[in-house]
């Protein structure tokens, strides 16, 4: 690790304690320090900047609230706060929707055109993911972004091994739709 690394992980250490103890300045310099990772997060999960900035007040809070809790032997502080983020985004999504039951034990792979999706910037494929159900965007964002298991998302989300993979699937047919729809 160089020097410039170790001094952000001491900064951060050190905001860290003060935040434990209280500080109104440390929590805003927490905030401050760590408000684009986690926002990037929230992003994936959001259909919009305004609902991901719902999403990460939420999340901030909840960090704050048991940032006495975070144990540096177990990770770092990122992945900790990552996992915060991503569960306030799924209590959200659960909030404002329901989840299919959908069954599919083998999911099928639509076929996507690659030369398309070369021509599609990296925001234009957000913004096609963040149009897709609630559900459907969650299990999308947590298997093809952030990858979890199907056995991970189903015991997150509360549904099945199945629905999880039918989710996904249909992620990809809606996905790859929009992309054609786009270049045709």
């Amino acid at each position: 690790m160089k020097w410039f690394d170790q001094q952000l992980e001491q900064d951060l250490s050190n905001i860290i304690v003060e935040c434990r103890n209280g500080s109104r300045k440390a929590q805003e310099q927490l905030y401050r320090q760590l408000y684009g990772f986690a926002m990037a997060i929230a992003m994936r999960y959001a259909a919009d900047e305004h609902e991901a900035g719902d999403i990460l007040g939420h999340a901030f809070v909840k960090m704050f609230r048991s940032i006495h809790t975070y144990d540096a032997t177990k990770g770092n502080f990122h992945g900790w706060l990552k996992k915060i983020v991503i569960n306030e985004s799924l209590d959200h999504i659960k909030q404002r929707s329901r989840f299919s039951t959908m069954e599919l034990e083998t999911a099928e792979e639509p076929f996507v055109n690659n030369s398309i999706i070369e021509k599609i910037d990296a925001a234009a494929i957000l913004q096609l993911v963040r149009l897709l159900p609630p559900a459907t965007h969650a299990v999308f964002v947590l298997y093809a972004i952030d990858g979890y298991a199907h056995k991970e998302i189903a015991a997150q989300l509360g549904i099945s091994e199945g629905t999880s993979k039918w989710h996904l699937s249909e992620a990809r047919k809606i996905l790859q739709q929009k992309i054609t729809a786009i270049k045709n």
